[in-house]
């Protein structure tokens, strides 16, 4: 059954939040728009309560001073006639306590009775304003005003003032004495339709400003959560990119990533570690084309693509790199780029050369070793025989010669033997802390009148002080002597080999280099120089830069040779120092020797 895709919040909001700001502030724009609506019919109503007291004050007045002016004969009927043209009037009605009409705006209701609904009686005794909502037969809705109607009671101060007189005041009512007018109430009838269309405009105006300011507030909330996710999601999205930028930053494979149009956008500081850039802007031709064509390999298309190749910029040595490529894409899988990772093979190259070459020394050891062992009795016997026969037949020269030269043949094999049989042995070390300088003057000391025959002068140069190395003393001077004889060998016409001396502080080593004036080295012959067996001499025997190497390797060193065609060699050993210090060792910086 297929899972449906889940709801998208709409505008990034959770639909929960959406129906919350609903729930919540529905209720209460709601009351608010009863409550308003509410407030408003009150004030319309107490509005035509107001109108009709003031009507009936007016009434009252208007009676009052018309009875006391030039118009005796007043009469009540036509004012309340009179009175009622006005539009919003319905009916003006003056009733005695029993309810029957006195007076009315329709004169077909006088002596009719009115108002038997109420308690008559008990509004004649205040004159609280009443009033209430009544339906006439026709269908209008009126609210009636009514309370005791005393025309005739005293006026205020200021009618007292104005009217003083000794005259007795005249009836208002044409009605005789003995009905008291204090006994008669007055109802007014007031057309609440203007006010009911009025209530309706209102009401009207208020749901639509209730509903405006309900989607107000829910805007509002969710502008609220808005800013807040917005807040958030910069927060995280800040979080995220510092942390990727650390990890593109640190990481160990390089990065190029590339627009559309190949053009490269960032790298970080392995990839331009790795090609040598600078931290400036990246020249279109610096980036390796064998990159660019892995970009066109159809299965980018179907995800990330994996190939060991050489990259070569310009005329430098081709870097042996594993490169990954993948495309960029955006959420609408619109392809925006592309990644390269970038891994530098070169180390692992040396490591796997290392291996190979120490597993091609170790079967060469080890043949090495059961050759000699089989080669070593039938030299002795051999060496026996010639000397017995040197012995035997010394007077006769011819005969003397050659078992002399027997003689020296086997003993040269017997070293051989001697040599094949050290390389392949591990090797054992005595170590203690050596001064350097110590070592090579030791070495200096065993050729200086080899060399002095041979032309070849021998300059000692160090840094002071230099610290101590823990290194095997005797292994050391077969190291230096070998060098030296190897330098000397390549300058027949004599020279100069150049010993210096000196601290790396970065790497905590102590770095002799050997150089002479010679001939140099071929290039192509310095990748094979310490293979067991390679020699490029008549009467080598290929074995003495073998055991070299395997020498520094077991002091936990490094040998490298630099050699540029007919100019001369330099041989570079670096030893890790002792943890001792050694002092006194403040020598001149130039010592010839």
């Amino acid at each position: 059954m297929p899972i449906k895709p889940a709801i998208k919040s709409w505008i990034g909001i959770p639909p929960w939040i959406l129906i919350g700001a609903v729930v919540v502030l529905f209720p209460i724009f709601s009351y608010m728009t009863f409550e308003t609506i509410h407030q408003q019919r009150e004030r319309s109503l107490h509005l035509l309560r107001e109108k009709g007291a003031s009507l009936i004050r007016a009434f009252e007045a208007g009676t009052r001073t018309g009875m006391m002016g030039r118009m005796g004969e007043f009469q009540l009927q036509k004012l309340l006639m009179e009175t009622a043209l006005q539009p919003d009037i319905v009916h003006l009605i003056v009733t005695d306590v029993n309810g029957t009409v006195l007076a009315s705006s329709d004169p077909s209701q006088i002596g009719q009775s009115y108002g038997l609904d109420l308690d008559l009686h008990a509004l004649i005794k205040d004159k609280t304003l009443r009033w209430r909502m009544i339906t006439l037969p026709h269908g209008i809705s009126v609210c009636e005003v009514y309370r005791r109607f005393t025309p005739t009671e005293p006026a205020d101060r200021f009618h007292r003032n104005r009217f003083k007189s000794n005259r007795p005041m005249p009836p208002i009512f044409p009605f005789p004495e003995a009905d008291e007018p204090k006994n008669r109430i007055i109802f007014i009838g007031l057309d609440t339709s203007p006010v009911e269309e009025a209530m309706k405009m209102d009401m009207r105006h208020t749901i639509v400003m209730s509903i405006v300011l309900l989607m107000i507030g829910i805007s509002g909330v969710l502008l609220l959560f808005l800013v807040q996710g917005y807040r958030s999601a910069r927060q995280s999205l800040s979080r995220i990119k510092a942390l990727s930028d650390t990890l593109v930053q640190n990481m160990p494979l390089g990065v190029i990533a590339l627009d559309t149009a190949n053009r490269m956008v960032m790298q970080n500081p392995a990839a331009r570690s790795l090609f040598s850039w600078d931290n400036g802007p990246v020249p279109a031709n610096a980036f390796p084309p064998s990159l660019l064509a892995l970009l066109d390999d159809p299965g980018i298309q179907s995800g990330p693509v994996v190939k060991t190749l050489e990259c070569r910029i310009g005329d430098a040595e081709p870097i042996p790199i594993e490169a990954a490529a993948a495309r960029l894409v955006d959420d609408t899988q619109a392809v925006i780029g592309h990644v390269i990772l970038l891994k530098d093979l070169r180390e692992v190259e040396s490591l796997r050369k290392a291996l190979a070459r120490s597993r091609r020394l170790a079967a060469i050891g080890s043949l090495a070793a059961g050759v000699a062992h089989e080669i070593r009795n039938p030299l002795s016997s051999i060496k026996g025989f010639a000397t017995y026969f040197r012995q035997r037949y010394g007077d006769i020269p011819e005969d003397n010669e050659l078992a002399t030269l027997m003689i020296q043949e086997v003993e040269r094999l017997n070293r051989v033997v001697t040599q094949l049989i050290d390389f392949s042995k591990p090797v054992a070390l005595a170590t203690r802390p050596c001064a350097p300088l110590d070592l090579v003057k030791k070495a200096v000391a065993l050729v200086e009148r080899q060399a002095e025959g041979k032309g070849i002068h021998i300059d000692i140069r160090h840094e002071a002080p230099l610290p101590t190395i823990q290194a095997d003393p005797d292994r050391m001077n077969q190291v230096l002597l070998n060098l030296l004889l190897n330098a000397m060998e390549a300058m027949p016409s004599g020279g100069t080999i150049t010993l210096s001396i000196e601290r790396d502080k970065k790497l905590q080593n102590i770095v002799v280099r050997v150089r002479d004036t010679g001939d140099g080295i071929p290039a192509e012959h310095l990748s094979r120089i310490f293979d067991p067996y390679y020699t490029t001499k008549s009467t080598g025997t290929g074995l003495g830069l073998a055991i070299v190497h395997q020498i520094i390797e077991a002091h936990q060193g490094e040998i490298e040779v630099f050699s540029d065609g007919g100019i001369g060699t330099t041989v570079c050993i670096r030893i890790p120092q002792s943890e001792e210090q050694s002092a006194g060792q403040m020598q001149a910086n130039d010592v010839s020797i």
